[in-house]
């Protein structure tokens, strides 16, 4: 079966457009940071940042792993500047680094999904 290429980077431009918006819009809600109990918010963020800077590697696909790294951490950190501004909720480093295990994850795996599901760069 021949992948698509553009359609791969398509898809997944749209889910991290998702994903981003779903963050500010849902992270804005009161009380939404007690979605999650410790620890279990700790493996969202994991899994939340790993998965943004893995569609961040296939939505862009001339940009670099350091890049990618660089870009999805400053959203986590944005992220953690929102919720000084929402009741209910509070900046935590360590929500950040979690965000950034998650995210250095990704970065050696978006490597090998690039080789599978897309073709060298011309």
């Amino acid at each position: 079966m021949r992948i698509n290429a553009k359609r791969v980077s398509t898809v997944a431009l749209i889910l991290l457009i998702t994903l981003t918006a779903a963050l500010f819009i849902g992270g804005h809600q009161p009380g939404s940071g007690k979605l999650f109990p410790p620890p279990w918010d700790k493996v969202v963020h994991l899994l939340f940042y790993g998965s943004t800077a893995t569609l961040a590697g296939l939505a862009f696909t001339r940009l670099s792993i350091p890049i990618i790294i660089l870009g999805t951490i400053t959203l986590g950190i944005a992220d953690e500047i929102h919720q000084i501004f929402v009741p209910g909720r509070h900046p935590g480093f360590d929500d950040l680094i979690a965000d950034a295990v998650g995210i250095c994850i990704a970065a050696l795996l978006i490597p090998m999904f690039r080789k599978r599901l897309l073709p060298p760069l011309q």
